[in-house]
């Protein structure tokens, strides 16, 4: 059952890239982004009652107001950062730990922050139980970023942020991608693609709209 309910999860990617292919500029996903999504088992890193519902092509709750995202956004935000095997990528956004295992699949090395330390502890435990080793995590606040290993081939915001964070885009190496969700708590929001030229200049480009929980930054007030 669970090998069945993977290819499917892996059918419903593909399905959703057909129908959003005009709004993406994508009719496929990269081959190695979906070996890599074939790869990593998704329920091991939901909950123990998601556990039926771990390859579907939703969102689900893991706890702390925060979920783990649909498999086709996870693919998709994966392939737009076009990643080679030597790479260094930045995550925003730790969470279940799925998409951060996604891309140590592909890249040489993972640096992933986490605002809820009980979830980056949890994540850290599933890295070593499954043997993923080029993955570094710590709890901080993600419009931050994680200067002292900067920059990065590439940047990933698994949450949505109020808007594009200038310390990620400083933390982005020349001829680099940052994707990340922007926009309000549940109202419209939209996943950008930012690019940094080889001389320096940012680009950026919207690509769909979606819905994101938001990223949290721990030096502003509560309110």
């Amino acid at each position: 059952m669970s090998v069945n309910s993977k290819q499917q999860m892996i059918d419903d990617i593909e399905s959703e890239v057909a129908f959003t292919r005009r709004m993406t500029g994508r009719d496929h996903l990269s081959p190695a982004v979906m070996e890599a999504m074939r790869e990593v088992p998704r329920d091991a890193f939901v909950p123990s009652a998601m556990k039926h519902a771990a390859f579907r092509n939703g969102p689900l709750p893991i706890g702390h107001g925060q979920t783990i995202s649909q498999p086709y956004i996870v693919a998709l935000m994966t392939d737009m950062l076009q990643l080679e095997p030597e790479d260094k990528v930045l995550e925003i956004g730790t969470g279940s730990g799925y998409q951060t295992a996604i891309l140590s699949r592909l890249v040489r090395q993972v640096f992933s922050v986490e605002v809820v330390p009980e979830l980056s502890r949890k994540a850290e435990e599933i890295f070593q139980k499954l043997g993923y080793e080029n993955i570094h995590i710590r709890v901080g606040n993600g419009y931050e970023g994680w200067p002292e290993h900067a920059p990065y081939d590439a940047i990933i915001v698994t949450a949505a942020a109020s808007h594009i964070p200038p310390a990620l885009v400083d933390q982005l190496k020349p001829g680099g991608n940052l994707v990340i969700p922007v926009g309000e708590p549940y109202s419209y929001q939209r996943l950008v693609l930012v690019t940094k030229d080889q001389k320096g200049d940012v680009h950026s480009r919207d690509i769909l709209g979606v819905a994101f929980v938001p990223l949290v930054d721990t030096d502003q007030p509560a309110g």
